[in-house]
């Protein structure tokens, strides 16, 4: 089940992008008030303002992405916080590498 969950997180473009932005937060975002972009990780709404996207949009690419297990999300007040959950990704490209 898991393969399945993490080749439908990579077919979309959109989550594509998100993982490439979210290797580098600070080049990729602007500062936030709340929670350290490296740290802490992006909240939802700058990923969805980027995006172009609306947040209900932004927070079903960024759910799929989390259940695949790229990343990981933090909260803090009222927001959510994402980040790339790195030694998760090392293991996925692992267990591709294996099945291709």
């Amino acid at each position: 089940m898991k393969f399945e969950l993490i080749l439908r997180a990579l077919a979309n473009r959109r989550r594509l992008q998100i993982l490439e932005w979210l290797k580098e937060p600070a080049a990729n975002f602007p500062p936030q008030r709340d929670g350290d972009l490296v740290k802490d990780g992006v909240c939802g709404v700058l990923i969805a303002q980027k995006l172009g996207v609306s947040q209900p949009t932004a927070s079903e690419h960024l759910k799929i992405l989390s259940h695949a297990g790229f990343l990981k999300s933090k909260r803090i007040k009222q927001w959510t916080f994402y980040r790339r959950h790195e030694p998760a990704i090392q293991a996925i490209k692992r267990q591709l590498s294996a099945k291709v």
